[in-house]
């Protein structure tokens, strides 16, 4: 640990701070923080705080979650411009349409998603719980936003309902195509191929795993198998190949990674602590609102 992050950890200390970062983030940045997961596991963990003061290490509709089940504490999102491209894709106008044109569905917001979508949605999910949570509502129709790949993901497991899709996606990984991987599979023919769902259908389709990135982790770390393909972002390959040297990792694609993630810096948490960002504010509309809808979704994960 460097003397900037032994800082930090004092620091973090003396401000009774919690700081969370996301499996994308930085290596130096999830060495130095207090817990590290992706967008479930740090819903979860934000929730459960107790701490005044957190700092989430991601990107924007992340720290919206945690503002949002935590309303009275400070929130910190360390590089005030990490965006989600996807997030920004779906506004709460393109709700209220879809529900006007389909007023007996359910609405289904993927948690990368803007904290105002989330509070005319009925319920979030997350890529591991979107399934289980279609399945869990009495509605035959269900409108998915934003992310079509994940939706259509569900809905091919879940033929009894109607989803109905958005147009959005998350670039990084809808850019991947099935040549890529088979660009892979040439390159390390005896690799287990592990993918996110929020890739395009024909990539899914020649997958061994789908899962979040959580899922993707834990069957590297368990599997017996000697060599994998990642088709997620390029901090889970950092991650794997790091803990696993006996084990062989290929990246999916070289430019598998996601810029906004890469953005935070350990001056940007040092900067939090010592109050000099601007914590995240929302609308008491969208609070109210979207807490009821993140609520729903831990409610049935567990």
């Amino acid at each position: 640990m460097n003397e900037l992050q032994e800082k930090i950890v004092s620091l973090k200390k003396e401000k009774n701070a919690l700081i969370l970062a996301h499996y994308y983030q930085p290596l130096p940045v999830q060495d130095t923080a207090d817990a590290v997961g992706d967008s479930f596991a740090l819903a979860r963990l934000a929730q459960k705080a107790k701490q005044e003061t957190i700092i989430l290490c991601g990107v924007r509709f992340m720290a919206e979650s945690a503002k949002i089940l935590n309303p009275k504490k400070t929130v910190y999102l360390p590089s005030d411009n990490a965006l989600c491209p996807m997030a920004d894709m779906v506004t709460k106008e393109d709700v209220l349409a879809l529900r006007a044109e389909y007023p007996g569905a359910a609405v289904v917001c993927y948690v990368n998603s803007s904290a105002a979508v989330k509070a005319v949605s009925d319920i979030c999910c997350t890529s591991s719980s979107a399934e289980k949570i279609v399945r869990s509502l009495p509605n035959r129709q269900i409108i998915f936003v934003p992310d079509r790949n994940l939706g259509s993901y569900v809905a091919e497991r879940i033929p009894e309902k109607e989803i109905i899709l958005f147009s959005g996606c998350c670039p990084v990984h809808d850019r991947v195509t099935a040549e890529d991987v088979l660009s892979a599979k040439r390159a390390l023919p005896e690799a287990k191929l592990l993918v996110h769902p929020e890739c395009r259908p024909e990539v899914l389709g020649l997958a061994d795993y789908i899962g979040s990135t959580a899922g993707i982790l834990d069957y590297a770390r368990k599997s017996s198998a000697g060599a994998f393909i990642i088709g997620t972002e390029r901090g889970v390959f950092e991650i794997l190949s790091r803990e696993n040297p006996g084990k062989r990792f290929l990246l999916l694609r070289d430019d598998f990674i996601c810029p906004d993630m890469k953005k935070t810096s350990l001056e940007d948490i040092l900067a939090c602590l010592e109050g000099k960002k601007r914590a995240v504010e929302l609308p008491e509309d969208e609070l109210t609102g979207a807490r009821s809808s993140l609520e729903r979704m831990v409610a049935i994960e567990g």
